[in-house]
């Protein structure tokens, strides 16, 4: 839409207030700052929860593979030939075997509940996921033998470990008395305390390595799974299908849809549901819009008479009002993506100086999962939020602007 030079002032004069029209100016502010608020906090809401999901998958995946092939009965006794076919299917990466176990964890007197996670050494000291997060000790000292075992910081916190202390095991499978059967107790030493960033895993995990775990659980040469990594996490039902043949009867694959389904289903119902939600926020900003042109029109309807007596045409009336809305829709929607990029980047020190000043725990982690906000800004949802602002402002100028259009400057003038 090209402007004129005479409708490009006229336009600029009509953005800036005139005598008498301060409340015209405040109902247009209070519109762009509304529109600034609506797409801010879409940009803002939609950035964290892709954050919340792409971080929990992230991490989930990081350590539970794209898929693990679990035996019945929590065992799988001849675990080589899986885990070799596995690894010759295209697609896959890797297969490594793993032990997890819920057990009980004492440390001087405390008892809480943990989930022994028996790897490869070369696994433990590869995983990211840990070797990066280490915040006391050494993954290195975790070794076959060693009664060494790495825990994560919130099981610390709960039991009261530290790196060097001695943490019992106690396992319900041990030896056959008469009275019974004798649970069967094991300590090791805390090598390392890790922090992944899911709660529940630092809370819960015990990481020792596979051949310690097969003795602590009486497995002999047997795992519990196989965990299967793949090259795209969206197709590993079609990558891993040809191994039905092989683990029928003896084992069942799952992949992270199935064990974290309720998780990712009710991520992705709220992420819907918020950005609809939100978007009425623009929408009503845009409401303001509205009223604030039809106010302008009604305010300048001897103005525009004039003009059209002078010769401006409809199509230049239209354009000119089109302008002023859709420039104050941009304004706002600028603002919105500049405080929205602004509150995304100092997000934590937010929810702290919040925490802070209220006193209150916005974000606990063993609710939230996470130990941090997450934030992670989608282009195409941000390029589809301007969209969006932009073509309701455009619209909410139409009326108005036709209606001025429509005035005819003999009725006004005839009582001037």
């Amino acid at each position: 839409m090209i402007l004129t030079r005479y409708e490009r002032m006229i336009a600029k004069r009509y953005l800036l207030p005139g005598k008498g029209e301060g409340f015209i100016f405040l109902v247009a502010s209070i519109s762009l700052v509304a529109v600034m608020l609506g797409v801010a906090a879409l940009i803002i809401v939609m950035s964290v929860m892709n954050g919340f999901r792409a971080e929990l998958f992230d991490k989930t995946v990081g350590l539970n593979g794209h898929a693990v092939i679990q035996g019945y009965d929590g065992k799988l006794p001849d675990w080589r030939p899986i885990a070799d076919a596995a690894r010759k299917l295209p697609g896959v990466t890797s297969a490594t075997p793993l032990i997890e176990q819920p057990l009980m964890a004492s440390y001087d007197g405390r008892v809480e509940g943990v989930l022994v996670r028996g790897m490869r050494v070369e696994d433990i000291r590869g995983n990211p996921i840990m070797a990066d997060k280490v915040i006391a000790g050494r993954l290195q000292d975790v070794t076959p033998g060693s009664n060494n075992v790495a825990i994560g910081v919130r099981l610390a916190e709960a039991l009261g470990a530290r790196v060097g202390g001695q943490i019992s095991l106690i396992s319900p499978q041990g030896q056959t008395t008469p009275f019974g059967t004798v649970p069967r107790i094991v300590s090791y030493t805390v090598a390392a305390i890790f922090e992944v960033g899911v709660y529940d895993y630092d809370k819960a995990f015990v990481v020792l390595p596979v051949e310690d775990a097969q003795t602590l659980l009486l497995m002999g040469d047997a795992v519990g799974l196989v965990e299967v990594q793949t090259t795209d996490p969206d197709k590993v039902g079609a990558i891993l299908a040809p191994l039905d043949p092989i683990i029928r009867g003896k084992a069942e694959i799952r992949d992270w849809r199935t064990m974290n389904a309720a998780l990712f289903e009710a991520l992705a119902v709220e992420r819907v549901a918020m950005f609809t939600i939100l978007s009425i926020i623009v929408l009503v900003a845009v409401f303001n819009i509205l009223s604030s042109l039809i106010m302008l029109v009604r305010a300048k309807t001897r103005d525009i008479a004039i003009l059209r007596t002078m010769g401006a045409t409809r199509g230049g009336l239209v354009k000119i009002f089109v302008t002023v809305g859709t420039t104050i829709g941009a304004l706002g929607t600028l603002a919105g993506l500049g405080l929205g990029a602004l509150f995304l980047f100092f997000r934590q020190g937010m929810v702290n100086a919040i925490q802070f000043v209220t006193g209150q725990n916005l974000w606990d982690p063993s609710v939230r999962f996470l130990t941090e906000l997450p934030s992670k800004t989608d282009p195409v949802e941000v390029t589809a939020t301007v969209v969006m602002a932009l073509g309701l402002s455009f619209l909410a100028t139409l009326y108005p602007a036709f209606k001025a259009a429509n005035t005819d400057p003999v009725q006004v003038l005839r009582y001037e």
